[in-house]
């Protein structure tokens, strides 16, 4: 049954998310396929018509993690009456053109699914490995999603489940935290401004006629670091130390200079 809760706009409800496996021809891709859905946490799995289900073979690439999804798998003759509960359906496809024009990436559909599958049941098509999905299950579905790849369109359909479910997955996680740090206060970035300038005309960086000029120049460039209050002091404690050392060396050579004297 579909959630009742009001959907949030922000993560997917993954309980109403279905997989749905197309006449696939391989059982160890039945159990790669459960594995990839427990991976991401999405729990129904149905398969139509198999080629081949022994359960042996697909156990055997479930793993244990996925046991469970194998044991409620449900399994359905035709793909019609597999998908007859569903609100809303998507089909995989590779192949483009012709009736396949209008595809979706798999983030850009996961993201579309919000609010769809917030109180709707989602089955998301996946067609047998050597052909995929043909036109005419294509036609029962609302819309299509296309894995981009290079120059090999094909792809594994356990990996092809992969990419989907985590697509999936990643929409249904909270938004993180975004930390905002204490910037400098103005009176903080004044104080500096005021010292790095002293400074940069001290050792002839900037001419002292003019000094703003230049100094405008190093406000844009801090401006667009947005300076916290520890990194303005850390930039004026580097001042410091260059107006200490600038003074050592000047008493430094002072003090060469009246031993040269008295020398003579």
């Amino acid at each position: 049954m579909p959630s009742s809760k009001l959907p949030d706009n922000t993560s997917i409800d993954l309980d109403n998310i279905a997989i749905v496996l197309q006449r696939p021809r391989f059982p160890e891709n039945i159990g790669s396929a459960a594995r990839a859905m427990a991976n991401m946490g999405i729990g129904r799995l149905m398969v139509v018509d198999p080629e081949n289900c022994d359960l042996t073979r697909i156990c055997r690439l479930a793993t244990h993690a996925a046991l469970q999804v194998v044991e409620d798998m449900q399994q359905y003759q035709d793909l019609k009456t597999a998908l007859a509960p569903f609100q809303y359906v998507i089909g995989t496809t590779a192949r483009l053109g012709g009736q396949r024009k209008l595809t979706t990436s798999p983030g850009r559909m996961a993201r579309d699914l919000v609010p769809i599958a917030s109180n709707n049941r989602v089955a998301i098509v996946f067609g047998p490995e050597d052909r995929g999905l043909t036109n005419a299950e294509l036609r029962l579905c609302h819309r299509l999603v296309t894995i981009p790849t290079a120059d090999f369109a094909s792809l594994n359909l356990a990996q092809a489940v992969m990419v989907i479910c985590y697509e999936l997955f990643q929409t249904s996680l909270p938004e993180p935290e975004t930390f905002a740090p204490r910037l400098a206060s103005r009176y903080e970035l004044d104080g500096m401004y005021e010292q790095v300038k002293e400074i940069l005309v001290r050792i002839n960086y900037i001419q002292p006629e003019n000094p703003d000029y230049w100094m405008n120049k190093l406000r844009h460039f801090f401006s667009r670091l947005q300076l916290r209050a520890g990194e303005v002091s850390i930039i004026r404690g580097i001042c410091r130390q260059i107006d200490w050392y600038s003074h050592k060396c000047y008493q430094d050579g002072r003090k060469a200079g009246r031993k040269e004297s008295e020398k003579k």
